[in-house]
């Protein structure tokens, strides 16, 4: 685990562009697109779409994986708070 940001590239609407992330975040990011059957590119669209301008993309996917997870940790102990 080196904790340091890889770039990564997508695709958001017919554009390419690319995001650094952290293995961590990646994997985590790609298990959710996978549980949610959502392609990457689509969730990551739908995220940029969402994340408001004062938001790098990169930190709106962080977020997006932390409160999901969070949301997972939540059910898992039956109590539904974030």
């Amino acid at each position: 685990m080196s904790g340091r940001p890889v770039k990564r590239s997508l695709t958001l609407r017919g554009h390419r562009t690319s995001v650094s992330l952290e293995d961590e975040f990646w994997a985590e990011f790609r298990r959710l697109a996978e549980a949610r059957a959502t392609p990457i590119n689509q969730l990551a669209a739908q995220i940029d779409a969402e994340r408001g301008l004062d938001l790098g993309l990169a930190s709106a996917i962080r977020l997006y994986v932390l409160r999901a997870l969070q949301e997972e940790a939540a059910a898992a102990r039956g109590d539904g708070a974030r």
